[in-house]
């Protein structure tokens, strides 16, 4: 019986960014120990929208041992130093949510109460002014920089946008040659052990049959494995999340490459623009109870920044998550375990922290139920902390313009959101939950960029003195604006050799 065997053959049934980095990461830390293959079809394709990222991203890299010179040719990637989102609280109104940190935190006090105050002495500056990220993404200027020169404060946080099927083809060429076997083909049989439930094999077109100890799903949507062939079973987010289609096209370059990803609220949805080296991505998701799929196409090709160099492609999606991510021998990565709209960039990190859960739990002599479980619980954890960080964009939006986002403003939402949404507006306090991917300096950008403004501040804050505090801005203000201007810019780092 499979439960009773120890587990040396993994079966990676799909490729793409999924597969491929699963495959490294498993191949990288249990190859010696592992028998690792993966299924892959070139007649299927993939979703491949998920080209930005968050900074984790650039630890991951850095474990695998990936050259970053090397991932970023080969990928044609650009720097990632935020998210601007624009129309989202009102129209016109634009903020960001920028990585690293912003001010000087102090200890028991985070930096926000400090600019509340200033505030009240006439300080016009927003929370940005005090982002170093902020003003490097807005000037085009990028530096490799621990800290700020002369300073203990932190330099740059950064991140990735890059073509996800070139990132895939990158990983494929680190784990071949490590071992990991690729079989082409696609598979029209899933035969499973009639006592255990377990999956035994899978039987491609061609009539080979592959077995395995283990399986993990890469399947994408389809989720081939985990539900059509297990019936895991699917929670539905749509109730807060609205929007169940995404349409994409990728469009010519455009100079100068600014180093963030733009999100532009549309009457219906929102617009996402990725700048490559090479090209644009961009895309609209969109609620299609409001908007058919062509006026999405319309919309989106209206509003590109440069020359379409494709047709249009329309992705439904429905959005949630399987109520197990490890079932019997399954383990189910990427978007076959669910789906969250790449609103904050947390499709590809996501796939890294589920292969990161599998290593940490990989079974060794059977499988067993109190390790499916705790991974299926850590699991749920970082969705739910996630689905809420995503939601508070909707909820949070003042526009009156239409019936979508009057609808979103009134929607109930999770209870752990609200209470994290109250208490900011009374205190200026934001805690980051156990396990939250998101910081307080997160939370506090879209909550103040979106017009949630606190009404009252930490007492801390009383301790200093109005010239205390002034003096506090304007010397942050003044560093940071003298480390962007000696920064170069964002493209003369992408042509470094």
């Amino acid at each position: 019986m499979k439960n009773k065997q120890i587990i040396k053959k993994v079966v990676i049934v799909g490729g793409g960014t999924a597969g491929w980095l699963t495959a490294s990461l498993l191949v990288k830390v249990l190859g010696n120990v592992l028998d690792i293959c993966l299924i892959e079809s070139d007649a299927i394709g993939t979703v491949g929208v998920g080209e930005a990222t968050i900074p984790p991203m650039y630890n991951f890299n850095a474990a695998l041992g990936l050259n970053e010179r090397e991932f970023l040719n080969a990928t044609q990637a650009t720097i990632k130093l935020g998210i601007q989102f624009e129309n989202w609280g009102k129209l016109g109104d634009s903020y960001m949510h920028a990585f690293g940190s912003i001010g000087k935190n102090f200890p028991f006090c985070d930096f926000q109460h400090f600019w509340l105050k200033s505030k009240t002495y006439g300080n016009v500056d927003n929370f940005w002014h005090y982002s170093l990220n902020y003003q490097a993404a807005k000037h085009n200027k990028f530096a490799q920089l621990n800290q700020i020169e002369g300073t203990n404060l932190p330099g740059i946080s950064y991140a990735y946008q890059f073509d996800a099927g070139l990132y895939a083809k990158f990983l494929r060429n680190y784990c071949e040659p490590k071992g990991v076997t690729r079989i082409e083909g696609t598979i029209n049989q899933v035969t499973q052990d009639h006592s255990t439930g377990f999956i035994d094999s899978v039987t491609l077109a061609n009539g080979t049959v592959i077995d395995g100890d283990l399986f993990v799903d890469c399947t994408g949507l389809s989720a081939l494995l985990i539900e059509k062939t297990l019936n895991t079973g699917f929670e539905d987010w749509s109730h807060w999340l609205p929007c169940d289609r995404a349409v994409a096209v990728p469009s010519e370059s455009v100079s100068p490459i600014a180093p963030y990803t733009r999100s532009i609220a549309h009457d219906f949805g929102w617009q996402w623009q990725i700048p490559l080296q090479h090209r644009t991505g961009n895309g609209l998701v969109y609620c299609s109870k409001y908007m058919t799929d062509e006026q999405a196409k319309a919309l989106l090709l209206e509003n590109l920044d440069s020359k379409a160099l494709a047709e249009p492609r329309v992705i439904p999606f429905r959005t949630g998550r399987r109520r197990q991510q490890w079932h019997n021998n399954v383990v189910a990565i990427g978007l076959s375990s669910g789906f969250l709209e790449p609103l904050e960039s947390t499709s590809i990190h996501l796939i890294q922290t589920a292969a990161t859960r599998l290593v940490k739990f990989f079974p060794h002599n059977g499988i067993k139920q109190q390790e499916i479980a705790e991974f299926n619980r850590q699991a749920q954890v970082e969705l739910e902390h996630i689905r809420d960080f995503i939601i508070l964009h909707y909820k949070l939006n003042q526009r009156d313009d239409s019936p979508f986002w009057r609808a979103c403003q009134r929607m109930d939402i999770p209870e752990s959101l609200a209470r994290k949404m109250a208490l900011f507006a009374q205190s200026g306090k934001v805690f980051r939950e156990q396990d939250d991917l998101f910081t307080e300096i997160a939370w506090q950008q879209v909550m103040l960029g979106q017009g949630l403004i606190p009404g009252d501040y930490h007492p801390l804050v009383d301790s200093l003195t109005q010239e205390q505090i002034t003096e506090l801005m304007a010397n942050l203000k003044t560093l940071i604006n003298r480390t962007v201007k000696q920064m170069p810019s964002h493209e003369t780092f992408l042509t470094q050799s």
